[in-house]
């Protein structure tokens, strides 16, 4: 797989793709080469088209994203949830229980969450709009300082989108 970092204001992020398709972000950066050194600039359009659109996701400028996508690995529930969260409009959120019910396991609330817990391209595939039945934030592979940010980030962009269709 071909690496990149992407600067963001919630720590670098790394981004991977092999083939055609975008395969993991990372949160704090690509890993390291095995002789410790950083991963050099590639020529790789399919990293500069993520990066692009990262960087445009939290400048504000980006609500969706429009990139190929092949998360390796995962179980048939996983892909289901992954599927289930793709699917949640920016700015919004649904439950873990919700997302149990839309894949056909209504019991499986904390499955849900280890499922995102396992999301292997998160902020991409939005597993930060999951949140407890309660309304609280619970749990994210990011850490929750993160998970707020983002969805402070959507919440005030789409705000600014309101007032400036005006």
């Amino acid at each position: 797989m071909d690496w990149t970092a992407v600067p963001s204001p919630i720590g670098p992020l790394g981004v991977a793709a092999d083939g055609d398709a975008i395969r993991e972000v990372r949160f704090a950066g690509p890993p390291a080469h095995p002789a410790g050194a950083p991963h050099p600039p590639l020529d790789h359009p399919l990293l500069d088209l993520a990066a692009g659109q990262l960087t445009g996701y939290f400048a504000g400028d980006r609500t969706e994203f429009t990139l190929p996508l092949a998360a390796a690995g995962g179980t048939d529930f996983e892909r289901a949830v992954w599927a289930a969260i793709t699917a949640i409009p920016y700015g919004e959120t649904q439950t873990y229980g919700r997302i149990a019910t839309l894949v056909g396991e209504p019991d499986a609330a904390r499955a849900v969450g280890v499922a995102c817990n396992r999301n292997p391209l998160p902020i991409v595939v939005p597993c930060h709009r999951v949140i407890g039945a309660d309304g609280k934030l619970v749990g994210f592979g990011g850490g929750l300082h993160r998970k707020r940010y983002l969805l402070e980030l959507e919440a005030r962009v789409l705000i600014e989108h309101t007032f400036t269709a005006r």
